[in-house]
């Protein structure tokens, strides 16, 4: 692969889109292409309104619209941007699935790796930074909550929990970066992380 790629978890309020955007346009100055992208909604148009806007759905069938989603965003978007070089940018991927489906709702994490690798073609980040916050700021800072959103503090809180599960299962991947402190201090932190590129 001639690009890299590097995904933005978190929970919602934890500012991933702005730190994504900075990030961005910090690369592209110096001279890298970036393809900014996010999820739901990178694959299949419509889909973003149908989960966090729509009517309720159980866990197993919201998972799958994230799945079938995903597997359109890894073939039409990521996995061409990385073959001709590009820096993809995402915010959120598999691992907001894990977290959320998995840790908030309960679904076994087995079967959703299973989903995903072929939803995926077994394709990782090369780096996450994981902008951690406790869910109490983390909800108050949503002024239009969506309908995941609107689950609960326990469910947050155990979302919370599987994110840092996940990142002290893979240490090599992920950068947890406080994200109680201003926006400039976590892109501060996110750029210094970036891997042998920048001095």
């Amino acid at each position: 692969m001639k690009g890299f790629f590097l995904t933005l978890e978190g929970l919602d309020g934890s500012g991933k889109t702005t730190q994504a955007r900075l990030l961005a346009r910090f690369l592209e100055e110096k001279g890298i292409r970036v393809r900014l992208t996010r999820e739901p909604g990178g694959g299949l148009k419509g889909v973003r309104d149908l989960l966090l806007e729509g009517e309720a759905l159980s866990p197993e069938a919201e998972y799958l619209l994230f799945s079938a989603d995903r597997a359109e965003h890894v073939r039409k978007v990521i996995l061409p941007a990385l073959e001709e070089g590009y820096w993809v940018i995402s915010d959120r991927y598999l691992d907001s699935s894990l977290a959320y489906q998995g840790y908030g709702h309960g679904l076994p994490l087995p079967w959703l790796l299973e989903v995903a690798k072929r939803a995926t073609l077994d394709l990782k980040p090369r780096l996450t930074f994981l902008l951690d916050l406790p869910p109490e700021e983390a909800l108050g800072r949503v002024a239009t909550p969506d309908r995941l959103e609107r689950t609960g503090l326990e469910f947050f809180r155990r979302v919370r929990e599987g994110y840092l599960r996940l990142a002290e299962a893979e240490p090599e991947r992920f950068r947890v970066v406080d994200a109680t402190r201003p926006v400039a201090e976590v892109q501060a932190a996110i750029r210094s992380s970036i891997p042998q590129l920048f001095p």
